[in-house]
């Protein structure tokens, strides 16, 4: 059986995106799903020093190999000043030190929400361009702006048209598993 692992780039206790990660893991049956909680991967701010005087965290090389052991990886990202959050940026700089090659070409979907009406759309445009770089797969996005507008955890999203744009991105990810 196939697994797939989705999480939110957030460290927030009431992350919208954590949410949203785990609706999209829901959109596919007969699919293991491993939801993770970035604040089950707290470590120190990456720097070589710390590195190099005390290794590697366990919790990095614990996400890593989750990572690793996964067939697919949806991750939905939480913008910080147009960028992604410090907890998603620390665990990648510490994972990408394990080894450069962190996604291993595993077909991926990459999802953004906030209660703004752009939805997180530039840090998942600069996720989308780091993360597809030489990837095997074309990685389908998707944007949800306005969150507490258009989404509830009962019937998920509720604007037919961004919801038929996020079926759209779920099926090119499924086809690629």
């Amino acid at each position: 059986m196939k697994k797939i692992v989705a999480f939110g780039a957030s460290s927030s206790t009431k992350s919208i995106n954590k949410r949203f990660s785990v609706y999209a893991s829901n959109q596919f049956d007969g699919v293991d799903k491993l939801i993770l909680d970035l604040n089950d991967f707290e470590m120190p701010i990456y720097s070589e020093d710390k590195e190099n005087e005390f290794g590697i965290p366990k919790e990095a090389l614990k996400f890593y190999n989750i990572l690793k052991e996964s067939d697919g990886i949806i991750i939905s990202f939480a913008e910080h000043n147009g960028s992604y959050t410090v907890a998603f940026k620390n665990i990648f700089d510490w994972i990408s030190r394990i080894d450069k090659i962190v996604w291993w070409n595993k077909p991926m979907l990459l999802l953004s929400t906030s209660d703004g009406t752009r939805g997180a759309v530039s840090v998942l445009e600069m996720a989308h361009q780091r993360i597809s770089f030489e990837h095997k797969f074309n990685i389908p996005t998707f944007s949800l702006p306005s969150f507490s507008k258009n989404f509830n955890d009962r019937e998920g999203i509720l604007n037919s048209d961004l919801k038929k744009s996020f079926l759209e991105a779920c099926e090119k990810f499924k086809l690629n598993l």
